[in-house]
């Protein structure tokens, strides 16, 4: 029986990469142990005991970025850190660690190769982030998601998908998607989120000019997250909600996306092929515009800067796309062609991959312990 750490968690662009891994790791491996090492802040509190997994949690880490009273502490705080990884590598008798970013992260790469065990990477977006990018630098076994991202030793795998995106067979599904979700047949679906905590430009752009999405002969799903509420006009072909807790549904039911660019977005919408406006989030380091990139010059999706998305916008160049069926369509086949199901098993033949040549090593002649 191998046993397995994850570490990683914070958001969902870590914690739900790394639960699709640990179930395609269980179905692969029955017997295997799948540990995951997080915070007790972060989203992996209740995600992965739900999940069925058991969660070891250290201390919440994040690398200084600035010289100040935390920085100063931060020596010794990574020093504590790592030896609490360390202790926990030993008294569970772990045998290979696999990283998805994140706080914990960093700690987790560095008692891993203080111990020699086998270390897998996977980076989700198209920019890496510092954990992973300091890990790289002690493992060769790193996986991204986009071709793109410049990270020593990465192998573009693909996101390991959650399992009902992963087998959605949106065309089978989408008579019981419209059904469920009070949508009608026959008419193309525009669907509108920002995510969990909705995206304030883009509820209030396709709100202020929802009659005009309407006129191009289409409806509109929109999900509007809980912070960034919008009213609902009441109008025939609009259906607002506040959260789903059915995306397979929604996507199933799909003809567009208007979303933000985060990782699992854009890979959940390339792998179904279903095209897409971009809104990249306008805070932070630029990895939600890179991550569109592909899907873009492939001509799949299209990206408006935050700042331009409005009701203008959305009356002018989306309508017209909205207006335009053989382009939609073009752009749903080319947005598939750059999508793809098998990150999670390609990723766990990674892991499987680390851990074969690591016990090859250790058995050669003349191998230490």
């Amino acid at each position: 029986m191998t046993v397995y750490l994850m570490a990683g968690g914070g958001t969902a662009g870590h914690v739900n990469p790394l639960l699709a891994t640990a179930d395609r790791l269980r179905e692969r491996e029955p017997d295997a142990e799948v540990l995951v090492l997080g915070t007790a802040e972060g989203l992996e509190a209740r995600l992965v005991p739900q999940r069925g997994y058991e969660l070891v949690t250290v201390a919440r880490l994040p690398f200084p970025r600035r010289p100040n009273a935390d920085a100063l502490r931060f020596p010794k705080r990574w020093r504590a850190t790592v030896e609490d990884v360390e202790r926990i590598l030993r008294e569970r008798h772990v045998e290979a660690v696999v990283g998805f970013g994140g706080y914990v992260s960093a700690p987790a790469y560095a008692a891993a190769h203080r111990a020699g065990l086998p270390l897998v990477i996977h980076e989700a977006n198209a920019r890496p982030g510092i954990a992973n990018r300091y890990g790289a630098l002690r493992t060769r076994y790193v996986a991204t998601v986009f071709p793109g991202t410049r990270l020593r030793h990465g192998r573009a795998l693909g996101l390991p998908l959650r399992r009902e995106i992963e087998t959605l067979d949106r065309f089978a599904v989408r008579p019981q998607a419209l059904a469920e979700l009070g949508l009608a047949e026959g008419r193309p679906t525009l669907i509108v989120t920002g995510g969990s905590l909705g995206a304030r430009r883009l509820n209030e752009g396709v709100s202020a000019a929802v009659d005009a999405i309407l006129a191009a002969g289409w409806q509109v799903l929109h999900i509007t997250g809980d912070r960034a509420p919008v009213e609902d006009p009441g109008l025939d072909g609009y259906r607002l909600l506040t959260y789903c807790d059915r995306m397979d549904l929604a996507l199933a039911a799909a003809d567009l996306a208007i979303s933000r660019a985060g990782s699992a977005t854009v890979s959940e919408l390339a792998a179904l092929g279903i095209p897409a406006v971009f809104v990249p989030y306008a805070v932070g380091n630029g990895e939600q515009a890179l991550n569109a990139r592909g899907a873009v010059d492939a001509g799949g999706a299209l990206i408006v800067a935050d700042a331009d998305f409005d009701a203008e916008w959305v009356r002018g160049p989306l309508q017209r796309l909205l207006e335009d069926p053989a382009l939609v369509a073009e752009m749903a086949a080319r947005m598939a062609e750059t999508g793809r199901r098998d990150g999670a098993d390609r990723l766990v033949d990674l892991i499987q991959e680390a851990v074969r040549e690591r016990g090859a090593a250790s058995a050669a002649p003349g191998a230490d312990g």
